[in-house]
């Protein structure tokens, strides 16, 4: 059996599996991941950073250093609707890269999909497009698996995608709020700082949020174990 990969994009989502296996820090073929095992078996957690950009860029590096058997895509995801409870895991039927139209079906190892789509953008959608997105058939919205699909099915490496819900539409996180992450998933303080002594009255929704990511990590963390026992019990 060779090695699976648990992949998300940033640090927080990789902390809750992390803990869970005891993954300890390691590098292999140049690049810098967590190593431990699950069940007897090798599996390696790491992330990419956001948009797809860097998914792409790393999740390459990861495939070419590592050559998992499977990739096991986890994290955050943002709702389209109101009515999804938070931290509830997603595993869409198709997944779609805005920038090209390009499809990508699911096949999640030992479970149902959810039927409907992942919309994968690098751009913040504004709440009057969504209406159209759900008319699409659209479920949520992330920033990476699109890519990070794209390059497993160049491998021929089989992959799966479990996202839980973190946000909803009525959060209204905007742009600024956004953009006091790097793009390697870290908190750039300063922005933040900046960000909160402009917007004080918006502390309390953000530490909500904060919230909703840490019950969604650990959601997610759960569901991409779930897929790798699945994926192994069925051969």
């Amino acid at each position: 059996m060779g090695t699976l990969a648990f992949v998300c994009a940033m640090p927080m989502e990789l902390k809750p599996l992390t803990k869970r296996l005891g993954l300890n820090r390691a590098e292999m073929g140049g690049v810098a991941l967590r190593t431990g095992a699950l069940d007897g078996h090798p599996v390696v957690g790491f992330s990419t950073g956001m948009g797809t950009k860097l998914a792409r860029e790393q999740i390459d590096r990861l495939l070419a250093a590592v050559h998992p058997e499977r990739v096991v895509v986890f994290g955050i995801t943002g709702a389209v609707e109101n009515q999804t409870p938070i931290g509830t895991v997603m595993m869409p039927a198709l997944v779609i890269d805005h920038d090209t139209g390009r499809t990508h079906e699911h096949h999640p190892p030992g479970g149902e999909v959810t039927k409907g789509a992942l919309w994968t953008t690098n751009i913040m959608t504004p709440p009057n497009e969504l209406p159209g997105l759900v008319e699409q058939g659209v479920i949520a919205l992330d920033m990476e698996t699109a890519a990070m699909a794209q390059s497993c099915e160049r491998e021929g490496v089989p992959w799966s995608v479990h996202r839980a819900i973190s946000d909803h539409p009525s959060d209204d996180i905007d742009q600024e709020a956004f953009q006091v992450m790097n793009m390697d998933g870290t908190l750039n303080v300063g922005k933040a700082v900046r960000y909160f002594a402009r917007h004080p009255r918006k502390s309390l929704g953000m530490a909500k949020l904060a919230k909703f990511g840490k019950l969604a990590t650990e959601n997610a963390a759960d569901a991409a174990i779930a897929a790798a026992r699945a994926a192994w019990s069925t051969g």
